[in-house]
């Protein structure tokens, strides 16, 4: 018995190690295997960020994964903003309840912005003992393993992946942070390729849109139909809340609203822009787009204005033709939301372009139909003056005549009372040609009264049968102001009239001088005088014009003898 004891145990001690072999042998095939698997999640989540190209879905594919991958109980991906804060946070593991109960999402301070400052992994066994750590916002769920990584695209960070508290261990391991970190190396690719196609997707709406904006230009659409086309679009394409195209006020440096949509629009189509707004002033002031994250806080507007209420990112591009500005696009989102992006902003360039052509087409279009109006108003007051005029001056000569083959007085009264309906007529038409001519014209294109009185007196010759010697002295176009100038033609529109009809002269002079404060209009023809009881209705009316200007009518003989010498006085101030 005694020699088979030590048998034994030499047979049992084998078998122990045997066990132990078996035992770490199972542990190394369970890591394999553990390994295996997790190697094959990863590439499970890398197929599954790669396979969308919508950005915001990828997002939030890529935190889905990262939270599985690591076994964390919340996950989160903050993208990185011009201004280095966060500008999008996508969550992973927090009910929108509790997220409505935290309240704002996290600008990037804390520890989320320690990882915005130093792009390098971060693993912590407690959040609340790293340095930049202070605290939670109310009701936050509680965290304390903390494991982050940056996300770079083409070498640039575009944002950082967080996960908290690790399921099943006090702290995330090495493991977990090189599984991360493969993951957002994948999630760079996954991103820059759902941007390209993003941008991709934007140009051909841009080139769409711009497509059909030419075309209702070519097609003569009106302006303000193409505008609100330009600016509803624009505004959809770039997910804006409210659109403006505000034009320069010519010789003024003030813009008035042309179109307003969106958000508020009534209330802002009412406004008028001043280039005093720093904003505007610096969208005028430059051929790139100029961005404001919150014009609330932007120190170049006034917090107060009208024109910016209940916006905050904004985007203006200035609309050129001919190398200058002649006005502005802008476009607003809603306070809070995030701000444009140069993917944003870049094509409104082309879009302001067109905005710009179809304010210029409206102007050349109300230039031409202006000008087609006064030739229109020419034809008419020339075809008053040539045809009316002249059967209406040749009927009241016939007039005339027959009244001395009438022997009844009362006929004869018919007469003379027909004859000056016809006179009165005549003043009418004059009067209507005379604003047909001169209403509708700018002030650079209204004649002066030297070319005005000139062609009044040579328009007279188809009534006298010559044409009137004509002597003009003085500064008449300058220091006769508008209103006086428009009496003087009347005035002598109708003492050529009446040279014409009674006076029978064979030669007429017309002087007017302006001097000393004064302006003198004399009219003296060779005729035959004024005869006795004629109707004075017409010389009435020189009269009263004469007196309301405070001045005086005076009619008399000329010095030579015989003939009739009118002699119309009015001051003027700076002659």
């Amino acid at each position: 018995m005694s020699g088979e004891g030590p048998g034994r145990s030499e047979q049992s001690l084998p078998k122990l190690r045997l066990d132990e072999l078996l035992d770490e042998l199972q542990s190394r095939i369970d890591a394999a295997r553990g390994t295996r698997d997790r190697v094959h999640s990863l590439l499970e989540a890398v197929l599954s960020v790669g396979r969308e190209l919508d950005l915001p879905q990828v997002l939030r594919s890529i935190v889905e994964a990262a939270v599985v991958l690591v076994d964390a109980e919340y996950g989160a991906l903050g993208v990185i903003g011009d201004d280095r804060m966060l500008s999008e946070f996508h969550t992973v593991g927090i009910s929108k309840d509790e997220r409505a109960d935290i309240g704002a999402l996290p600008s990037g301070h804390g520890i989320l912005g320690e990882l915005i400052r130093h792009p390098e992994p971060l693993r912590l066994a407690e959040i609340s003992e790293h340095p930049a750590s202070y605290g939670f916002p109310a009701h936050h769920p509680p965290m304390h393993s903390f494991l982050g990584v940056p996300i770079r695209v083409r070498d640039k960070v575009f944002g950082n992946l967080y996960l908290t508290e690790k399921r099943g261990a006090a702290e995330f391991d090495a493991e977990d942070e090189s599984v991360l970190s493969t993951l957002a190396v994948a999630a760079g690719i996954a991103i820059d390729n759902a941007r390209l196609y993003e941008e991709t997707r934007l140009r051909e709406r841009w080139l769409r849109v711009s497509s059909e904006v030419t075309s209702a230009l070519l097609s003569g659409a009106p302006s303000a139909d193409v505008l609100e086309l330009i600016v509803e679009q624009a505004r959809e394409i770039v997910s804006a809340d409210v659109g403006m195209i505000a034009e320069r006020v010519p010789g003024e440096e003030v813009l008035r609203p042309l179109l307003a949509v969106g958000l508020a629009a009534e209330r802002r189509r009412g406004l008028v822009l001043t280039g005093q707004d720093g904003f505007v002033e610096a969208v005028l002031s430059t051929a790139e787009p100029v961005v404001s994250a919150d014009i609330r806080h932007d120190p170049r507007t006034d917090p107060d204005s009208a024109l910016w209420a209940g916006l905050g990112p904004v985007v203006g591009v200035p609309l050129g033709a001919g190398g200058k500005s002649i006005g502005v696009l802008l476009l607003g989102r809603a306070a809070g939301r995030t701000a444009f992006t140069d993917a944003d902003s870049g094509p409104l360039l082309g879009f302001a372009g067109q905005a710009a052509l179809a304010l210029e087409l409206a102007e050349r279009r109300r230039d031409a139909e202006q000008i087609t109006l006064l030739q229109d108003r020419d034809r008419i007051a020339r075809d008053l003056h040539d045809l009316a005029i002249q059967r209406l001056f040749a009927a009241g000569m016939t007039l005339q005549s027959t009244e001395r083959f009438v022997d009844h007085p009362e006929a004869v009264e018919r007469l003379s009372r027909t004859v000056d309906d016809l006179d009165e007529t005549i003043k009418i038409i004059r009067s209507t040609i005379f604003g047909l001519r001169t209403h509708g014209s700018g002030p650079k294109e209204e004649a002066g009264l030297r070319r005005r009185v000139s062609e009044t007196v040579t328009a007279s010759a188809a009534s006298l049968g010559f044409t009137p010697a004509l002597r003009i002295e003085g500064l008449v176009d300058t220091d006769v102001p508008g209103d006086v100038a428009d009496h003087v033609i009347a005035v002598l529109g109708e003492a050529l009239s009446n040279t014409a009809r009674h006076a029978g002269a064979r030669s007429v002079d017309v002087h007017l001088r302006c001097a000393e404060g004064e302006l003198t209009l004399t009219v003296a023809d060779d005729g035959c005088g004024v005869p006795a009881g004629v109707t004075r209705s017409g010389l009435r009316n020189l009269e009263e014009r004469a007196v309301a200007l405070g001045g005086t009518l005076t009619l008399g003989e000329c010095r030579r003898g015989g003939g009739t010498r009118l002699v119309w006085r009015v001051p003027v101030a700076g002659s």
